[in-house]
């Protein structure tokens, strides 16, 4: 599968639980939709994965790609009910770091 550098960033840290190397794929003015909240800016976004992380130790399986679409379906694995699950990941890049990202199933 052909993904943009910074989604195979984002991955690449996601698996890690590196918050750190998370939020370094984001614009500093960067919003995540995720479970209906909405988290505005790099500080809001790592304290959003630094608690996923801790609470659910989600890794992600890339399955498609659209470059299309932007959307990206990963099957995630972690420690919640019903795992593992398939999402879709809408992104908007801006000058190639993630501006928005939208987290549905």
């Amino acid at each position: 599968m052909n993904l943009p550098k910074v989604l195979m960033e984002l991955v690449k840290a996601q698996d890690n639980f590196d918050s750190t190397a998370y939020i370094n794929c984001f614009t500093e003015t960067a919003v995540v939709v995720d479970e209906g909240k909405t988290y505005e800016g790099k500080k809001e976004i790592k304290n959003w994965i630094e608690k996923a992380n801790k609470e659910y130790q989600v890794t992600m399986k890339p399955l498609e790609y659209s470059q299309t679409t932007e959307i990206l379906k990963a099957e995630v694995s972690g420690n919640f009910p019903g795992s593992p699950v398939i999402l879709s990941y809408k992104l908007n890049f801006k000058n190639e770091h993630i501006q928005s990202l939208r987290i549905t199933s």
